[in-house]
């Protein structure tokens, strides 16, 4: 076995984790560490850049000391991402000039409005693979530069600096050396040309966003810079040599390399994307079409991506929100404690709904209450409302790419509910498997990196290290499975639109 190790920063949308791989492919260290949630307004979230280096900084620290590794022992280090979340930086501080824009955030719904009124969307679909809506970055860039005092004059004079989570971490770890982000994550801005890979003059000119705060884009698997010895542990220069959006680190990680593979991860929100390889399919039926990758001097590839906005998030709001759980971990036995729904449904829209829907002023619901109904009830609809939604996104993914799916291989943190894996494939009507390590958004990241430096040889041998933990197979009948789910389709009927009032305005929303 190759001696060194691979440390993967999986920024997520509520906290980072820091895993640290041997050549095995093998979890050897990990930390976790959660960090501030802003909500100044309904339908706004925002995070505090600064906090989130400081936090993954102190997570490196303990992941290492959990390793029992020192940082001299890194080969290489991998990035992982929330995508959209936009930040804005002043070139010579390093410091943030406002709060991140959070991917979940709906300020610029009327903006996006406007741009469909004015005909724009097929233009914009073709160029960028994505619909006009406010999780993109392109929109969260244009409204900060609106509404900063003077930030748009500072910013055509190239002294601010725009980049996605990635794009800000690469910043801090390599000293301020590097700005740039990988392929992934620029097909995720609404600004970048997925067929001609580069920044798309046009839209930028549309959206006045000045090409000077641009970073560099470079392919997925190549060394974007070293560390800063001054940032990082006062280490010699360590590779940052993997940089993914966390989706398609995760179809990376588990090993869906080919044409036709997809996964789904089960995380803030669920994303479920299918590797088209070097084609685009451009959707018909309101899917993205996104870069998965670039590796090296290789031809980009392309995935199909169903953006399903919560999943993991709504069990957060039952902790946090409604105070019914205390943590996570109840969840199944909670939901286990009743023999099924009851006719009780609950449909996510906490922040609008995403695939294959995109409603930005759809709202949560939850209909079916009766007396009997108890909080085992609604666990369990949040549960399936999971998987309601993904089999809404492989529905339309297979209309849209002709192909039908024999199985789904899933992972992140949900992945490990069995209840909900088991609902997942009965729902489906195909087998879902779940790979030893569930934790493929860090794993895919890490493999990027150790393949751009050489830690890894090659692809096949990264995909002969994938391994099966759990496999479900569906038990539900075909009636049954389409009862639930044509109910399923009246209560998102019910929450679509909720949050227009009767002039058609939406409150919270500018």
């Amino acid at each position: 076995m190759r001696a060194g190790y691979v440390l993967s920063i999986d920024q997520g949308t509520t906290g980072t984790t820091v895993l640290i791989f041997d050549h095995d492919g093998q979890v050897k260290g990990r930390a976790y560490s959660e960090f501030t949630q802003h909500y100044p307004r309904p339908g706004w979230v925002e995070h505090d850049a600064e906090e989130i280096w400081q936090v993954t900084l102190k997570v490196i620290g303990e992941a290492l000391r959990s390793a029992r590794v020192r940082a001299t022992d890194l080969h290489a280090i991998g990035i992982t991402n929330q995508r959209e979340t936009t930040v804005l930086w002043d070139r010579a501080t390093g410091k943030p000039v406002a709060r991140a824009i959070v991917w979940q955030d709906r300020r610029t719904a009327r903006h996006c409005d406007e741009l469909k009124a004015r005909g724009l969307e097929e233009m914009i679909r073709h160029r960028t693979g994505l619909v006009i809506d406010p999780y993109f970055s392109g929109t969260k860039v244009k409204w900060l530069l609106d509404q900063v005092d003077g930030l748009r004059e500072r910013a055509g004079r190239g002294e601010i600096a725009f980049g996605t989570i990635d794009c800000w971490l690469i910043w801090q770890l390599t000293g301020g050396k590097a700005h740039a982000t990988d392929y992934s994550n620029a097909s995720r801005t609404l600004l970048y040309n997925i067929q001609e890979l580069c920044w798309d003059e046009e839209i930028l000119e549309l959206l006045d966003i000045p090409k000077a705060i641009l970073p560099a884009v470079r392919p997925s698997a190549c060394i974007f810079g070293s560390t800063d010895p001054e940032m990082f542990f006062g280490t010699h220069g360590i590779p940052v040599a993997g940089v993914a959006g966390d989706q398609q680190a995760a179809l990376f990680g588990q090993a869906c390399h080919g044409a036709g593979l997809a996964k789904n991860t089960y995380g803030t929100g669920s994303f479920v994307l299918m590797n088209t390889g070097t084609q685009r399919v451009l959707s018909k039926e309101k899917l993205l079409t996104t870069i998965a990758w670039g590796i090296g001097d290789e031809p980009v590839e392309y995935a199909l991506e169903g953006a399903i906005f919560i999943t993991g998030a709504a069990v957060q709001w039952l902790r946090d929100g409604l105070g019914i759980i205390r943590s996570a971990s109840e969840v199944e036995a909670l939901a286990r404690s009743v023999p099924d729904n009851e006719g009780v449904y609950f449909v996510p829209a906490l922040v609008g709904l995403g695939a294959p829907h995109w409603d930005p002023y759809a709202r949560g619901l939850l209909i079916g209450i009766t007396r009997g109904t108890t909080r085992g009830h609604l666990v369990r609809a949040v549960l399936e409302s999971m998987a309601y939604q993904t089999r809404d996104v492989i529905e339309a993914m297979q209309r849209d790419s002709g192909i039908t799916l024999k199985e789904l291989r899933c992972d992140g943190g949900a992945s490990v509910n069995r209840l909900l894996m088991q609902f997942q494939a009965d729902i489906l009507g195909v087998p879902v498997e779940v790979p030893r390590i569930v934790e493929t958004t860090a794993l895919g990241a890490a493999y990027l990196a150790g393949l751009a430096t050489g830690f890894w040889s090659s692809r096949v041998e990264l995909a002969e290290k994938w391994q099966l933990d759990n496999r479900y197979t569906p038990h539900l009948d075909e009636s049954g499975r389409q009862r639930l789910f044509r109910r399923w389709h009246r209560a998102v009927e019910r929450s679509q639109g909720w949050a227009l009032d009767d002039e058609g305005d939406a409150p919270g929303v500018s």
